[in-house]
């Protein structure tokens, strides 16, 4: 079984510069500005989100190397306090690699409710951020509350310092650290609700643990959440192509992770990469999890995503695809934004239902 949703909401209005895209017309005239739905967000949040490109892109180096200090300066961090009907606390894994994750507790009646656990991987093109950036504080919180859930959020080595398969490794780590030690989920954590969950690079992530967790029948997965997952290959799709000009994500951007990302020599094709393309593994025969795939219209990475969907359907995967036409990408880390709370809303739904299937 399947489901396509499209989510249509109120059409974009004009960016103001400096998030502006312009384009020049072939008659010669002045160029033009795009419409864009980053146009939603307060001045505020548009002008922090120009000095964080900016400063990310000052930090990403020609050679593949990064400016660490220059980046940290750009992804403030969040102390894991209780706030907003969730508690927190960060738990050690491996102190020799920096293995740890975020545990988010919802505040609930711990005799009446089971609650479902989602093991999260958070964003960043694999070269930044943590469970600790507040950003995905904040997100991982709204999940545990709204959800409810208990939400595991996994600090994995980044890139390039460590390259594929680090990411990997630690992620299944932190699955098999939580199947040894079960004394450290709440006694409410439901262990046959497990879901993975990721946002972009994150997402891939989730998608390559499901794989490791069919292979190695360590866990069995109750779902999967698939935000905008960043996927790619050596091909141009049209839909990187068309969007080109977004101020968030360009193909020179993507390139460059998938260079500092990916084994020495690695095309983009890379089965970590393309993982519907001409090097994919076989899901086929794998009790691969029901999934749930996001999609934004503005995002340039849509048409990857989709195929990944499709991927899935022709694998015999159950799989679910919700598009946000006038979204761009990492619109649900904008809490300001109707679609982000439209985004925890539907992931609630489909943990509720996957529950209900698997139980």
């Amino acid at each position: 079984m399947y489901r396509i949703v499209r989510y249509h909401t109120r059409k974009p209005k004009s960016l103001l510069l400096p998030l502006a895209a312009t384009k020049t017309t072939t008659s010669g005239s002045e160029p033009s500005t795009f419409s864009s739905p980053l146009a939603s967000l307060s001045w505020k949040t548009r002008l922090a989100l120009t000095l964080l490109l900016q400063v990310d892109k000052a930090a990403r180096r020609p050679d593949g190397t990064v400016n660490r200090r220059l980046l940290n300066l750009v992804d403030p961090k969040a102390s894991p306090k209780s706030r907003n009907g969730v508690t927190s606390s960060d738990v050690i894994v491996d102190p020799t690699r920096n293995l740890w994750f975020r545990l988010f507790i919802p505040v609930v009646d711990i005799d009446s409710t089971a609650l479902p656990v989602v093991i999260y991987f958070h964003g960043g093109g694999f070269t930044t951020c943590s469970p600790s950036s507040i950003a995905y504080d904040a997100f991982c919180r709204r999940f545990a509350a709204t959800i409810p859930a208990v939400v595991v959020s996994v600090n994995y080595r980044l890139s390039p310092e460590h390259r594929y398969p680090s990411q990997c490794d630690d992620g299944f780590d932190v699955v098999s650290f939580l199947g040894q030690n079960d004394a450290v989920l709440p006694e409410n954590a439901d262990r046959s609700r497990i879901f993975l969950a990721g946002d972009s690079a994150g997402g891939n992530l989730a998608h390559q643990m499901a794989v490791r967790a069919c292979r190695c029948r360590t866990v069995k997965l109750a779902g999967l959440v698939s935000i905008q997952p960043f996927f790619g290959g050596e091909e141009r799709t049209e839909s990187e192509i068309r969007l080109e000009k977004d101020p968030l994500v360009t193909v020179t951007l993507t390139d460059w992770l998938w260079k500092a990302f990916l084994p020495v020599g690695s095309t983009r094709d890379h089965e970590v990469a393309n993982v519907s393309g001409p090097n994919a593994v076989d899901i086929s025969g794998m009790e691969y999890p029901a999934t749930v795939v996001f999609v934004g219209g503005a995002d340039p990475l849509q048409d990857w995503q989709r195929r990944y969907y499709n991927w899935l359907r022709k694998s015999g995967i159950e799989a679910k695809l919700i598009e946000h036409p006038n979204m761009f990408h990492g619109f649900y880390a904008f809490p300001e934004l109707p679609e982000s709370d439209q985004l925890v809303s539907q992931v609630t739904d489909f943990v509720a239902s996957s529950s209900t299937s698997t139980g």
